[in-house]
């Protein structure tokens, strides 16, 4: 089985069975949780958002059953449409045996992989925990250097250190940028949550 039916096998699978739909997959690209999500949402779900789990930081998607008028009626339609969806069958705006999107559907999965990836890179990031570990850091090796005598190893590492953690901070900030200003050119809202991050919020799905 191909890794495209089994993406797909456990999605409707999950759709069939549970008010939650949780996509875990390890070394999946970002495009395919925006397909699968896609999906998801075509039968009477919507993206409720990510967590980073573990020690590998291992992405969880997480999207719940939607009881809009709209969304319910998205799904009858979907299931009449195609009813009998899923690894190796036709599936809502995916070309057959694939995850990539009809040309139709593609502006829907790009908006939804951009949401992922950009709340997968604000929850990958703690700035009060890298800023405190950067200044740690040099400070520590600043004082073990006189304490041990190996300046040539400490003093290296006093700055190199920093400047990697700070510099991590920095493209995370420039990769989530990116990513929020084609959100809002989408028509998305930046709200804040209850943690002080800030969310997009899509603008009303089309009735399909």
């Amino acid at each position: 089985m191909s890794s495209t039916d089994r993406h797909l096998s456990s999605l409707m699978r999950q759709i069939a069975t549970r008010d939650e739909v949780e996509l875990i997959h390890p070394f999946a690209e970002w495009q395919t949780f925006g397909a699968l999500a896609y999906v998801a949402e075509c039968y009477g779900f919507r993206y409720a958002g990510v967590r980073l789990v573990g020690k590998q930081r291992i992405v969880h998607v997480t999207l719940v059953r939607d009881t809009t008028p709209w969304a319910r009626q998205r799904a009858a339609a979907n299931t009449a449409a195609f009813p009998d969806p899923g690894a190796g069958r036709p599936v809502p705006g995916m070309y057959l045996g694939s995850l990539t999107p009809v040309p139709e559907a593609q502006p829907d999965v790009d908006l939804l992989t951009a949401l992922i990836r950009h709340e997968a890179l604000e929850a990958a990031v703690n700035r009060r925990q890298m800023l405190a570990m950067a200044w740690g850091s040099a400070a520590l090796f600043l004082l073990m250097a006189p304490l041990t005598g190996k300046y040539a190893v400490l003093l290296p590492l006093a700055v190199l250190t920093p400047l990697g953690l700070l510099g991590a901070l920095r493209v995370n900030a420039s990769r989530r940028a990116k990513l929020a200003r084609r959100l809002v050119a989408a028509g998305c809202t930046a709200v804040p949550d209850g943690s002080g991050r800030v969310r997009y919020v899509r603008p009303a799905p089309r009735t399909v």
